[in-house]
């Protein structure tokens, strides 16, 4: 057989295979998970936690309903006082996060001013750098926008605590612009539609200058602009330990530019099983629903459940979308107050069969789990963001840009933690093994 690179890859994957048992005898921990699938602590943080087991004496790992913090407001608690601002959640929210109190008046005024002024992007920067040169993928489009933008910051590799502050909420304000003129972009020039950009109106909220630059008309609801918002709150952090905030602590634990250490989150997040999940999920919903219809059995949908998990159904991977989580267990309190928020619009846009379907679905799952597998699975809040995206007219192109929205909040407040409090790069090591 004529040598070729394909063949030279399946040799080498073969003779330098690493069997599971070695992960085991020299105590590696594989992905950085601990044998019951909990993380391994790779830091200490004041900003958020996530909550979804405990220890007992033996310590052995209890599930509990799960529990989310922004800094010391637990998520529930924290959206009622939110709910009282409903123009401005997100926003609060922001403030928490980054200055471990809820703003005063006169705070919140400071804050917003500043952000509202980093709307805009640099002159020609829309032209030059997004509608000449579009991508098939609004995450890697949002990349490039983004060192370009360090290209344009005469302070750009400033690294100091303050000076990353300013960087990363500048950065902040400008996504929404840079996402969806970057999303109009690409279907213009790749898809050949209508190419819609509209000015940037720095007196709306984030939320609402997202679904102003979006909509083609620029109306959108007051139940929309609540919904985006509370996504927006929903998806502001989860911790150190999640991929794409670990993955920007160990970037910028270098000492380089928070450009970079963004950009490096971002292609982190993209992926199917961090960011990237929802659209997994929304398509496999919508693959379940052609298969079963709205009308189906609970046994016509425990047996796509079982084809699901023995890859004999939609990408045949063995994993069901939108269920399980590194650290949930009975619930995901994000995914709880979706669901309940959500009802209204599914009523709304006349999709309440829909949903009703998917409070079946996730029943079913999570009681097949239980007493086939004999463990607890909750839905996560991927498990219904993707259909309240859609079902607000949001194209599944900006699903994940969305999450960098809203995400970059905690991005940025990890990294100046870090930069305060620890200050030392990130380095764990992999264990070199050779002839076994």
């Amino acid at each position: 057989m004529e040598m070729n690179l394909n063949s030279l890859f399946n040799k080498a994957k073969d003779e330098n295979n690493i069997p599971n048992e070695l992960y085991q005898k020299y105590g590696v921990k594989k992905g950085l998970r601990n044998e019951d699938g909990t993380g391994v602590l790779i830091g200490l943080t004041r900003i958020a936690d996530v909550v979804g087991y405990q220890r007992d004496e033996n310590n052995n790992k209890i599930d509990i309903y799960g529990q989310l913090y922004y800094r010391d407001y637990e998520i529930n608690d924290l959206i009622k006082i939110l709910e009282e601002y409903p123009d401005s959640m997100y926003e609060r929210c922001c403030f928490l996060i980054l200055f471990n109190h809820l703003p005063s008046d006169e705070e919140f005024q400071c804050f917003t001013a500043y952000l509202k002024k980093q709307y805009h992007l640099p002159a020609d920067f829309m032209v030059t750098n997004i509608l000449k040169q579009p991508s098939i993928n609004v995450m890697n489009k949002i990349q490039r926008a983004l060192l370009m933008l360090y290209s344009e910051d005469k302070n750009a590799d400033d690294t100091s605590a303050l000076n990353t502050m300013y960087q990363g909420l500048s950065i902040m304000a400008k996504l929404s612009a840079i996402i969806v003129y970057s999303y109009y972009a690409k279907i213009h020039i790749l898809e050949n539609k209508s190419l819609v950009i509209h000015p940037i109106n720095d007196n709306l909220s984030i939320a609402q200058s997202f679904l102003s630059l979006l909509k083609s008309d620029q109306q959108f609801t007051k139940e929309e602009e609540r919904i985006l918002d509370l996504l927006l709150v929903l998806h502001a952090d989860h911790g150190s330990g999640n991929n794409s905030t670990f993955t920007n602590l160990v970037v910028s634990s270098t000492g380089t530019d928070i450009y970079s250490s963004f950009v490096a989150s971002i292609g982190s997040l993209k992926g199917p099983r961090h960011g990237g999940a929802n659209i997994s999920c929304f398509h496999m919903m919508q693959q379940v629903i052609k298969e079963t219809g709205f009308n189906a059995s609970d046994d016509d949908i425990n047996k796509i459940i079982i084809r699901l998990l023995n890859n004999d159904f939609y990408d045949h991977s063995g994993l069901i979308y939108g269920f399980g989580h590194a650290v949930y267990t009975l619930s995901d309190p994000r995914c709880e107050i979706l669901k309940k928020q959500a009802y209204s619009l599914a009523i709304s846009k006349n999709r309440k069969d829909e949903f009703e379907f998917y409070l079946r679905f996730e029943k079913l799952v999570k009681a097949y789990f239980s007493t086939n597998k004999h463990r607890n699975i909750c839905a996560n809040i991927d498990f219904y963001s993707g259909l309240v995206y859609d079902m607000m007219n949001i194209p599944e192109d900006l699903f994940s840009p969305l999450f960098v929205l809203s995400r970059s909040i905690g991005w940025l407040a990890h990294n100046i933690e870090d930069k305060l409090y620890c200050n030392r790069i990130i380095r764990p090591a992999g264990k070199f093994i050779k002839g076994e």
